[in-house]
This record gives structure tokens, sequence and C-alpha cells, in this order.
């Protein structure tokens, strides 16, 4: 990953769009019941503090209580998953798929795996976890 790489991002219908000053995680990939039930597959993500994201068109976003202790942001007007939110926490996972190329991103490993769909195999190489690490 490269640090200090300004990255931007938005959702499909550009109503709601980001910049990133600097990310600090690589893209892990979760395989988990909730993301594949959002987005008809997995998520791929990675990670920024809360003082690194700034989002235009925030009143466009729409935050589903996903799980007691987390959150999702999605666009209202074109459903696009942007970010994934633990409570109390100073990180947001971004959506990797909505942020605009170079990002100097790589993925790091697959998360959840236990919980991945019958229908495809992970074959990257990549670590693979059961559960988060």
């Amino acid at each position: 990953m490269q640090k200090n790489l300004a990255v931007e991002g938005s959702c499909l219908c550009g109503k709601v769009s980001f910049t990133i000053t600097e990310l600090n995680r690589d893209v892990v990939v979760c395989h988990c019941k909730q993301c594949r039930k959002q987005t008809g597959h997995m998520v791929a993500a990675t990670r920024v503090s809360d003082d690194k994201l700034l989002v235009t068109g925030s009143d466009q976003l729409t935050w589903f209580a996903a799980s007691d202790d987390a959150k999702r942001g999605f666009c209202r007007h074109c459903g696009s998953l942007l970010f994934w939110k633990a409570d109390n926490s100073p990180n947001t996972s971004v959506m990797a798929g909505s942020l605009e190329s170079p990002t100097g991103l790589e993925t790091a490993c697959h998360i959840y795996t236990k919980y991945k769909g019958d229908y495809y195999a992970i074959s990257d190489g990549l670590p693979q976890h059961e559960g988060t690490d």
C-alpha cells in the first residue's frame, strides 16, 4: 500500500462522493453472510481513519444498523454500498469498488471464509481466516 496517497470515491449515481487523504489498510475481502446478502457476493474493503475521510453529499447517505455493533452506509438514491463502520470505532471501512484508480492498494487477505458461498473458490493464494484474524 502506498501511504499518503489521496483517493477519491463515489456511489454509482454520484450523489455521495468522498476524498480520503490517507488510507490505513490494504483491501480485506469479507465472505460473511451479511456482506454476501447485502452485495450479492462478497465485500472488498479498505479502511480509513475518520479524520482522513471527507464525505460530500452525506445528507444522501443512509446508515443501516446491520448488527448490534456495526452499521453500513449506502446511497439512498442508487443503493451503492459505500461504508461499513463498527460502533465507537475511529475508523471507517470503505468499499474498494467505490474508489477511483489508481488506489495504490493490494488485496491482503480473506476473512469469514467459513461463510463463503459454495459457488466459488478462493484460489488467489492469499491468507484465509475463518473469522476476522
